[in-house]
């Protein structure tokens, strides 16, 4: 039913603003360029290291007074936040997050890690305890409030796993262009990976500007987001390809318009379908899933642009060429 709604043959002329599309992408790319290092991530406990509570909202406590609670007992760098916890059973919850001290002794080098560990785990502690003297728990059929999260990441861990998600995007890009080489010309996978490395640049770009916790989770959704955007636009220039030894005289521009518009009801049936499944993770998801759902959302949009606007376009500036046809008629095949 939903085919028979969508056009499906299109004649709409994409190449006719690509000047303007790198344009708008240049000003977003400067644009990120400038703000992360000017603003900055706002890294969760994953690549920051710290403490991370949650809580249920124990009944007429207000978040500025957990937030003075966690000050007056000598954690540093408090952030206290309301949201929503997911599940059938909905309510509101605080999530407290805060630095840990550095570890200056240890009994040895080797026990350095080990003591650390410990340290953290008794200002998570200290804490929780610190929350049940100040609200009374209550019944334990019945509580008041309840400890829903607890973690701890050391300074050290959290360095690491800055380290390996920065080679783990890396990685991707390097075998995605790799891929693309292989698989088409090479003048496609240099259209491929630039408007990959568009589409994460720009998304770090919104995480800077909107200081969105940047976490384990936010690299996993930019992995996403470099395959899915990847994919779509594999199939533009499977297409595109197709359609050159199709149409041998057809200008390129003519070529490249054709293969979007032929590849745009099938785009639009993708990208929309899993839009609404990330919007309703967005919204119902919670807390801890509102990061990474964001970060699929706006990777699917900026993603669905680059593959039509930017890796398409791109090829009639790097010099794609026609490849002969290399399919021989029954004749010649049975010779």
């Amino acid at each position: 039913m939903l085919m028979k709604r969508l056009p499906i043959e299109t004649k709409i002329n994409f190449m006719s603003v690509r000047y303007i599309a790198f344009a708008l992408s240049a000003l977003a790319l400067a644009a990120s360029v400038v703000l992360i290092p000017m603003k900055g991530l706002n890294f969760g406990i994953d690549f920051a290291g710290g403490l991370l509570v949650e809580i249920t909202q124990p009944e007429g406590v207000d978040i500025s007074e957990v937030r003075s609670l966690a000050t007056e007992i000598g954690l540093e760098g408090v952030q206290a936040t309301s949201a929503s916890s997911t599940g059938t059973e909905r309510h509101e919850t605080f999530v407290i997050r805060a630095s840990l001290p550095e570890v200056v002794e240890a009994s040895a080098e080797d026990d350095a890690e080990s003591a650390g560990a410990i340290v953290d785990m008794d200002e998570t502690q200290r804490l929780i305890e610190a929350l049940e003297a100040a609200y009374p728990v209550g019944d334990a059929e019945d509580p008041n409030w309840e400890v829903l999260r607890r973690e701890t990441v050391g300074p050290k861990v959290s360095s690491e796993l800055f380290q390996k998600g920065v080679m783990a995007l890396v990685v991707s890009l390097v075998f995605m262009l790799s891929y693309i080489w292989f698989r088409f010309q090479a003048v496609f996978s240099i259209g491929a990976v630039l408007a990959l490395v568009h589409d994460v640049v720009l998304t770090i770009g919104v995480f800077s500007l909107l200081q969105i916790t940047f976490d384990l989770t936010t690299i996993a959704a930019l992995l996403t987001i470099i395959g899915y955007s990847m994919n779509d636009t594999v199939v533009v220039y499977d297409r595109v390809r197709e359609e050159l030894r199709r149409y041998k005289k057809m200008q390129l521009t003519d070529v490249i318009n054709l293969s979007l518009n032929r590849t745009l009801t099938r785009t639009i049936l993708t990208s929309g379908t899993t839009l609404l499944a990330l919007i309703s993770i967005y919204v119902l998801g919670g807390e801890v899933l509102r990061g990474f759902s964001f970060a699929l959302i706006w990777g699917v949009v900026i993603g669905t642009y680059s593959s039509i606007f930017i890796a398409s376009a791109l090829l009639l500036h790097t010099g794609l060429k026609r490849e002969p046809d290399k399919v021989k008629s029954a004749e010649e095949a049975f010779s």
